[in-house]
């Protein structure tokens, strides 16, 4: 039951993911549904967040090798793909959960673009990454740069193969995320 005058804080989780040929473990596989939406997916349980999927018009091929030619491509062009749309009702959330796969140390140049069309002031973003050994990358700070109006916390990295393994850090990083919305809810009734 909501307290009359307390605000519920809104999440979205906002991903980007690929499925088609991966690197998993050092070997190209084909995965039916990306590691990075397998985690959104997650993330929605352990936090009740809406989900919205980030397409570029064009997806980047099946075909691991020429995804990561394309993906390279793009961001030595800094090219920000068109997306299919955009989030409805986006003003709403106070709380985004940006999800995507490490691309060459970053974000994949549609989160870019995702990032470049939508008012992201005064709101929380919260990245997770997954990725085979290359962590966050520089992805927080590209994030600071292009929402210099938003509070960046700290990201989560998961190896996209440890998924399974790592449920309870996910957990945690969701929970603290929940402690922080929490204080923002607060915060906007002062």
């Amino acid at each position: 039951m909501q307290q009359r005058g307390v605000r519920t804080v809104r999440s979205l989780i906002a991903y980007y993911s690929r499925s088609g040929e991966n690197l998993v473990n050092g070997v190209v596989q084909y995965l039916g549904i990306g590691n990075t939406e397998v985690l959104a997916y997650i993330l929605r349980r352990f936090t009740g967040a809406d989900i919205f999927r980030i397409q570029p018009v064009t997806d980047y091929s099946e075909n691991y090798f020429r995804c990561i030619d394309q993906a390279r491509q793009d961001l030595q062009r800094n090219y920000m793909p068109p997306l299919k749309e955009y989030p409805k009702h986006f003003r709403e959330y106070q709380v985004i959960y940006l999800g995507y796969p490490n691309y060459w140390g970053t974000m994949p140049m549609p989160v870019y673009t995702f990032l470049s069309q939508m008012d992201l002031s005064g709101k929380i973003i919260k990245p997770f990454c997954t990725h085979e050994g290359g962590g966050m990358g520089r992805s927080e700070q590209e994030i600071r740069k292009l929402c210099p109006q938003a509070q960046i916390m700290e990201g989560l990295p998961i190896c996209g193969t440890g998924l399974n393994y790592e449920l309870s850090d996910i957990e945690e990083w969701a929970q603290e995320t929940n402690t922080t919305s929490d204080i923002l809810s607060r915060r906007n009734l002062q």
